[in-house]
This record gives structure tokens, sequence and C-alpha cells, in this order.
């Protein structure tokens, strides 16, 4: 069945890390498509932590040298209201992916899962928080998400066509 619009919520603990620098590389990859009107996409984390703030220096930094922009997003809380807004939840770690299980309201429409590493076998990964590591934490993780996030686009893309 084809759908006319699809939305996708990338979700790690603070949102300030690995979900905003997942929403910035599956943006860019969207727009080069030129299918920014037919994907949404947003961040969260399942932690208050840091609602309101801006995404890490650090990653603004290192997606910034790869041309993704970071600098207009601000941490918000996961909502329960996201689970019946949202197509696809995409937790960056086993850790938030049960937080998001355990919080789902029933008869929800949200498909929640991890990011996969593209083919042969397409196996769910973790996305490692780089938050309390060093500055090369971030440029790994923004390595995988560039690898990761494809299967997930060309899912999307097939469920558009």
């Amino acid at each position: 069945m084809k759908a006319d619009k699809i939305e996708v919520l990338f979700v790690c603990l603070g949102n300030i890390c690995r979900s905003p620098t997942a929403q910035a590389v599956f943006a860019k990859k969207v727009q080069d498509l030129n299918l920014s009107d037919r994907i949404e996409i947003d961040s969260a984390g399942t932690g208050a932590y840091h609602v309101g703030s801006s995404a890490d220096a650090r990653a603004i930094r290192i997606a910034a040298v790869k041309g993704y922009d970071l600098s207009q997003l601000r941490a918000r809380q996961v909502s329960l209201a996201d689970f019946s807004q949202f197509d696809y939840i995409i937790a960056m770690d086993r850790q938030n992916l049960a937080k998001l299980e355990a919080i789902q309201p029933p008869l929800t429409k949200a498909t929640i899962r991890l990011l996969t590493l593209p083919a042969p076998n397409n196996s769910p990964i973790e996305i490692p928080d780089p938050f309390y590591g060093a500055n090369g934490g971030f440029d790994d993780v923004l390595n995988l998400l560039e690898i990761s996030i494809a299967p997930l686009l060309d899912e999307i893309i097939v469920k558009l066509s």
C-alpha cells in the first residue's frame, strides 16, 4: 500500500548527540532525493535532561564538517502523542528501545526499532553514546549513522512508491 507521507522520529537518551545527528543526516539524504515534502523527520530523547538545549557542540562541529546542520535543533522529550504521529520511531540503542516499548500506548501506529546495517544481513545495530567519550566518538557515531540510515530510507522509499 502506497503512503502519501511518512514521519520518522529518531530517539536517544538526551536528544543532544545521536538522535539530532541522525535527524540531520536523514534530512540531508531525504532532501537530496527531493522527498522533503513526503518524509517528515524529528528527534527526541527518552530523558528530559536537556529539553530546550542545542545539540552538543562536538556533534554540531563534527556534523558541519560533512555538511550537516544541527545548529537549529533543540532537544525535546518523547511524548505519548509521538506514538500516534510517527510511522517509525528509531532508537539509537537497546536501552532506549526498551524505554520506548515500555511507554508505547496500545493501538498506536508507530513501528519502533533500531537502525540496521545495509544488506546482506540487515542486522540491528546500536549507535554508541559519545557524550562522555573523546571527540572521536562523535566521528564514529556520524559514520555509523551515514551507513545505517540507508536501509531505512530504502524501506520508506518503497512505501512511498
